[in-house]
């Protein structure tokens, strides 16, 4: 490559060619020339330039010139060349000598146009000044056109605007493209939106749940059709018209939404709160409540949200489960004494115990038999429920437990199933009671009835019987003495073992019975009558 000398922005004269003296040193060839591929393309700054031309003389001074300004020439002698080899040499300007704009020229100036991939690079045409010349050219496509005898600074003017042209035309097309690109991307992003929103809306609208906003201050900003249900609204717009402040007019207890407030405070998300509300005629029904906090893009708390589920079905359920349990826990501890009954609720179904020291009472109403039969059924357990009811009243007075009524029979005992040191004390005690009671209720012929009642000491066995229907009962010679203290005694009297006569004298009056009285398994044993407590 020979050195170029510029000196004040005029170019060397050997580039002040005549066209006729270019025609003369330019070649033409029928056969193109093969093609130049090779290109450097990692110059730094380098921009790639074509140069189309006829003549090798002006192929040589373009290119020496062209490159003294570090442009890069990729210089054919024929437009036997495709749009795509711009782009894989990565053209930015085309320079174009006139001769060849012929029908191969023009065709090659229209299919370079014509191509997306290569219509914006400049194309500028080299030949004479010939006005029809440059009409032509123009129409074929071309962006400038350079007459000769040309100046060299003059076509690298021509190529730098040209080429500053294109430049500022790529960077408007990419900011175009990422105008659009980004438009686009807003565009998905708000059908996004949109559908989502179409989404949520169709569920708010159509959920069976309760759905709302609610401010700060304790207004509804938004409710579904489903709370509005829920609260006897005609509509949402009816209710947030009408209930404008839910902590004064919606909950029954008035306090209700503070004590919410407070525990979003805390936590800021409530699940599951339970509360009483009124509906809109008035009437309480019961909610349940997930509600959290909604913050704003500032993190700033914003409002309320939460979801609502009519619960009044299941708390009424609830109430009538826990009424059916308390009145099943009645009739266990009416049948079982207290403590046995938590414990078979609690515990295993089996319950055996054996205590030292437990004080039983059999007590029975004399010739009751012989009475009943004539009195009607109904009658007949109508005043045995009178009897036994008035017994049991006194059994919880003086805390025996009752053990069970076998006919026109009644037993009870202390000391368990909790030990307490009074057991016989407490019995005595209640056997005196039970003759003074008796003596309120008559047969149906007018006479009094008498009560027969016997009472001993000792170790007894005690535990439930029965999968289906519980009893709980005792067992051992206590039992047994106390039942014969109560069959061999007489009507209107109390008899009892010489072991509570030796617990009680000092407190209760006593009378011996005299001869005393045979119990199996004992033999002949001496007894006594209780007759009253000592006056103190």
């Amino acid at each position: 490559m020979r050195n170029l000398v510029w000196k004040n922005n005029v170019g060397l004269r050997a580039d002040n060619l005549s066209l006729s003296a270019m025609k003369e040193t330019w070649v033409l060839s029928n056969q193109a020339e093969p093609l130049n591929t090779h290109v450097n393309a990692n110059r730094a700054g380098d921009q790639t330039l074509l140069l189309i031309h006829r003549a090798s003389d002006t192929e040589q001074h373009l290119t020496e010139s062209l490159e003294h300004f570090n442009y890069r020439v990729e210089a054919i002698a024929h437009t036997d060349i495709q749009p795509s080899f711009l782009q894989s040499h990565q053209v930015k300007l085309v320079l174009l000598e006139a001769q060849l704009f012929s029908d191969s020229g023009y065709e090659f100036c229209h299919t370079l146009k014509q191509a997306r991939s290569s219509r914006d690079i400049p194309v500028i045409v080299l030949g004479d000044r010939d006005p029809q010349q440059v009409a032509t050219a123009f129409a074929a496509g071309a962006d400038d056109y350079v007459g000769v005898p040309f100046a060299m600074p003059e076509v690298v003017a021509r190529v730098q605007a040209r080429l500053s042209g294109y430049q500022r035309r790529q960077q408007l097309s990419q900011q175009n493209q990422l105008l659009l690109d980004e438009v686009r991307e807003r565009k998905q992003t708000e059908d996004a939106l949109r559908q989502t929103e179409d989404k949520y809306r169709r569920i708010f609208e159509n959920a069976t749940e309760g759905i709302f906003q609610s401010s700060i201050a304790g207004t509804y900003i938004s409710v579904n059709p489903a709370l509005a249900q829920i609260y006897g609204y005609d509509s949402p717009e009816d209710l947030i018209e009408n209930l404008t402040d839910i902590g004064a007019s919606l909950y029954v207890q008035p306090k209700r939404r503070d004590e919410l407030v407070v525990y979003l405070q805390q936590f800021e998300k409530i699940v599951g709160a339970e509360s009483e509300i009124f509906r809109k005629d008035g009437s309480k029904i019961w909610i349940s409540e997930t509600i959290r906090k909604v913050y704003d893009e500032d993190d700033q708390f914003s409002y309320y949200e939460g979801i609502v589920h009519d619960i009044t079905e299941r708390r009424s359920m609830e109430m009538e489960l826990r009424q059916q349990r308390k009145q099943a826990d009645r009739l266990l501890v009416n049948i079982l004494p207290y403590q046995i009954a938590q414990r078979l609720k609690t515990g295993p179904r089996t319950i055996a115990e054996s205590f030292d020291e437990v004080t039983v009472l059999f007590a029975d109403l004399v010739q009751f038999t012989a009475a009943s039969n004539a009195m009607e059924p109904k009658e007949l357990v109508d005043l045995l429920n009178q009897v036994f009811s008035t017994f049991d009243r006194l059994a919880e007075q003086h805390g025996l437990e009752k053990i069970k009524t076998i006919g026109d029979a009644y037993m009870a005992a202390a000391g368990l199933p909790l030990p307490r040191p009074d057991h016989i004390d407490v019995v005595a005690h209640m056997a005196l009671d039970m003759q003074k009671a008796i003596a309120d209720f008559t047969r149906p012929d007018g006479t009094p009835f008498q009560l027969r009642i016997g009472i001993s000491t000792g170790p007894v066995i005690a535990g439930v019987i029965g999968m289906r229907k519980f009893a709980y009962d005792l067992w051992g010679d206590t039992v047994n003495l106390a039942s014969r203290m109560e069959t061999t005694g007489a009507a209107e009297r109390i008899q009892v073992t010489p072991e509570i006569y030796e617990r009680l004298h000092h407190r209760y009056n006593f009378e011996a019975r005299g001869g005393g009285v045979f119990v199996k398994g004992r033999g002949q044993m001496d007894s006594y009558w209780l007759t009253g407590r000592k006056h103190r």
